[in-house]
């Protein structure tokens, strides 16, 4: 069986600040880290390749050259292979663009199963995983918190609000998973040697996926969502403590209710 797990890096959120004069992102400083959704991705692929051994685990990320920090991590904690989509046509892509770029790349390699997180903490959006299924036009599963594999089937738990739905779904297929499915394993020492020293971080740019893809489905000039402004959510006020019995507590909230024409 052969898998791509396709990740993101990332900043880490916990650190993030915006430019408070012009809304951007403030990337400097900031330590980026595998995408926790895509982590678990990376997870459910070796637990399939735990069980299967002849399984191939391929890695499949789009940015910078800096993210092959990332993809080596990968690597390091069991993955075979590990490709980086990496040029300067492919920045300022939105979703569409960056699904289209993976896409692109997925149609020159071989593959049973597409594993992805559900979203990226940097956007979102929960877009890029469903439309690489739509370009290749494959079978999918979103918001997966349960995966088997037997006997050539793959079962998965989509999950909702007040439960899930069991799935048989045939491959070759993708699915979108969450970072609750599994507790990542750790890189092993011998691992990390060998991410760093004997396995290989194939980098591939427009150059060699143009046979799938034009220019005008990528970077800035083929992406239709423009983002007009970026914000931090505005600090709350401070609350009020009213030590108060039961039944003033109502007059209270109903009078602050009043006061910001929620009730009349």
């Amino acid at each position: 069986m052969k898998i791509i797990v396709c990740v993101k890096q990332v900043p880490d959120t916990t650190d993030v600040k915006l430019d408070p004069v012009t809304g951007t992102l403030i990337r400097d400083g900031i330590p980026s880290i595998i995408n926790p959704d895509d982590k678990a991705a990376i997870e459910a692929a070796l637990r399939i390749k735990d069980n299967n051994p002849e399984t191939i685990v391929t890695i499949l990320s789009m940015g910078p050259p800096q993210a092959d920090v990332a993809l080596r991590e990968a690597l390091a904690m069991g993955a075979d292979e590990a490709v980086l989509l990496t040029d300067r046509q492919f920045g300022g892509s939105d979703t569409w663009a960056t699904s289209s770029i993976i896409a692109a790349a997925i149609k020159k390699m071989d593959y049973d199963l597409i594993i992805a997180g559900r979203q990226a903490i940097d956007g979102d959006t929960a877009q890029v995983g469903p439309q690489i299924a739509e370009h290749l036009g494959i079978p999918q599963v979103s918001y997966v918190s349960g995966v088997e594999f037997e006997d050539g089937k793959l079962i998965v738990n989509r999950s909702f609000e007040d439960g899930y739905h069991r799935i048989e779904i045939s491959c070759p297929c993708l699915i979108t998973v969450l970072a609750e499915l599994n507790e990542p394993r750790y890189m092993t020492v011998g691992r990390v040697f060998d991410a760093y020293r004997t396995l290989q971080v194939k980098r591939w740019g427009y150059e060699d996926i143009k046979g799938s893809i034009s220019l005008s489905n990528m970077g800035l000039k083929g992406s239709p969502t423009k983002v007009k402004k970026s914000f931090t959510k505005p600090v709350k006020g401070h609350g009020e403590i009213h030590e108060v019995s039961a039944d003033e507590a109502v007059d209270v909230i109903m009078r602050k209710l009043r006061e910001k024409n929620i009730i009349r």
